[in-house]
């Protein structure tokens, strides 16, 4: 797997970009960025598992919430790859990656450093999309 990490500065305080992070209208507006559709499916809550379906083809993953401290840092470990909206077992392209979003503040603003592993296939569509996922996370937050 390789590992991806990027960040931006926000002119917008913490708490408003962690709002616009999880946030289901905004979350599927930059998620669908990355995979057209995305949106999740169970509680975001430190402990349990969440779903990340693609609503157009159905793809998604059973991820981990292995932290989740608001305003600070979400980390999510993918345990399962599925097809038919969580329904049914596919390929297990994702599964053991991780995704970590950090929020901190730097002058009066938030810094949002996001880190992903990725299959060595979707490498660079990765390489492609997150930049653009993260540029609508500052528009939409600020």
């Amino acid at each position: 797997m390789k590992e991806l990490k990027y960040s931006t500065e926000i002119n917008a305080p913490r708490a408003h970009v962690w709002k616009t992070l999880w946030d289901d209208t905004t979350f599927r507006d930059w998620a669908g960025i990355i995979d057209e559709g995305t949106y999740i499916k169970g509680v975001l809550k430190e402990g349990t598992d969440v779903e990340f379906i693609s609503s157009v083809n159905g793809y998604g993953v059973t991820s981990f919430v292995e932290k989740f401290t608001p305003d600070q840092v979400a980390f999510f470990r993918h345990k399962a790859d599925t097809q038919e909206s969580g329904a049914k077992s596919r390929d297990n392209e994702w599964t053991g990656t991780s995704e970590r979003y950090e929020l901190s503040e730097r002058n009066g603003g938030t810094v949002l450093t996001f880190t992903t592993q990725v299959p060595p296939e979707q490498e660079q569509t990765f390489q492609d999309r997150l930049p653009k996922a993260l540029a609508r996370i500052k528009e939409l937050a600020e």
